[in-house]
């Protein structure tokens, strides 16, 4: 028997050109060029002959392929069939998928395609890797109840009450996934901890917001020229969130037009929406001082890799001594608009990237207001440069 195995050499399976190749003992080799190939064993169950896949040569060399064989063969001694024997392992391992950590993780994977960029950013799993995974990780989530789940919440309930949303949202569709492995999971074990925590006494604060009236002399001292005061600059001139505005690349921007991509709005799953940003002259005007400071494409990038993080800017901000934050320009913004314009509310709403009238009207209408914006932005622009609509020259960047 000995002299009916192991036939083949490494250099011979690399080598062969297209064809079936036979190691021994059943296990054999087809190649359907000389750089791709599969292995195959060929038993006999039952007076049946059964072939079962081993896998691609890329996957495994010729003394993992003997191994599986012998495997294999060892069940078919044993009065088994292996291609069933293989089949039951699988489905014995699905079950074993069953420590809430597994199953959150497996759900995750599930859900990226939903998520913006994959759900690289991680923000989706973060809740639960933080706050859920570290106390119940280890868990068999078939024994996790209300108890449980309001024991490991009840820390931040009343601290972090958003992120304790998050974590229990989260938590509640990977329990639904757990139930659709075929888990015996209590699928109303999150809205029972919700009932035991109570109301959270935390109240949602807003962002701080620098009053329209004072952001003249703010920009004003935005002087310097750095990616970080340019950066300022051109979030104040166009009122979008910090994470487009941090990303922007040169290829974005079109004559007087940026247009952000899908996958950097907020809330937009469909990585192909676009969102068009007029420019006034002055966002303009620091555009192209920004050009100096380009990398990669990104018109503000950070010093070592990547681009400006939102840490620096909100940092500028806090060492200035400002109770204001970057993202609340939008407010200052949008009360401006409110206070010293006439810019009816889808408009104002649009500007904003705010989703502005009802499911049926938004149905319906076909356009982004960009030309009533461009008249807004580069009012809003004059108001920021100190009401003169000129444009300020900024100072060479700092060594």
């Amino acid at each position: 028997m000995a002299r009916e195995l192991n036939k083949l050499s490494a250099v011979q399976v690399k080598q062969a050109s297209a064809g079936k190749y036979s190691d021994g003992g059943g296990l054999w080799l087809t190649k359907a060029d000389r750089d791709s190939g599969s292995w195959f064993l060929r038993v006999v169950v039952h007076g049946r002959r059964r072939e079962m896949g081993l896998g691609s040569i890329a996957d495994g060399s010729l003394k993992e392929a003997r191994d599986e064989a012998a495997k294999w063969r060892a069940v078919v001694r044993a009065g088994g069939d292996p291609i069933k024997e293989r089949e039951r392992q699988r489905r014995d391992a699905a079950r074993n998928l069953h420590l809430l950590k597994d199953v959150a993780e497996d759900a995750f994977e599930a859900r990226k395609a939903e998520l913006k960029g994959d759900g690289k950013a991680g923000r989706w799993f973060t809740p639960l890797e933080l706050h859920v995974l570290p106390r119940l990780g280890k868990t068999p989530v078939a024994d996790i109840d209300q108890i449980d789940i309001r024991d490991t919440i009840a820390p931040i309930w009343h601290t972090k009450a958003e992120t304790a949303r998050k974590a229990l949202n989260r938590l509640n569709i990977v329990l639904t996934h757990a139930a659709a492995l075929g888990l015996n999971v209590d699928l109303q074990a999150v809205e029972k901890a919700r009932a035991l925590l109570g109301k959270s006494r935390h109240k949602a604060e807003n962002i701080p917001a620098m009053p329209w009236a004072d952001v003249p002399e703010f920009y004003a001292s935005l002087t310097d020229g750095n990616v970080t005061h340019l950066a300022l600059r051109l979030l104040i001139l166009t009122g979008v969130r910090s994470r487009p505005l941090r990303f922007i690349r040169e290829e974005q921007i079109d004559g007087d037009v940026w247009t952000i991509a899908g996958g950097d709005l907020k809330g937009r799953k469909d990585a192909t929406a676009e969102f068009r940003v007029p420019l006034s002259t002055e966002a303009l005007a620091v555009i192209e001082q920004a050009r100096r400071h380009a990398r990669d494409g990104f018109l503000f990038p950070s010093v070592r890799e990547g681009v400006v993080s939102d840490m620096t800017l909100g940092m500028y901000m806090r060492r200035a001594k400002l109770d204001a934050r970057p993202h609340g320009f939008r407010s200052s913004l949008r009360d401006w608009l409110a206070e010293c314009n006439d810019a009816p509310h889808e408009v104002a709403e649009t500007i904003l990237q705010h989703v502005a009238g009802t499911k049926v009207t938004r149905a319906y209408r076909r356009t982004d207001f960009l030309e009533q914006r461009r008249v807004l932005m580069e009012r809003w622009a004059n108001h920021v440069t100190g009401g003169a609509g000129k444009v300020v020259q900024l100072a060479e960047a700092r060594t």
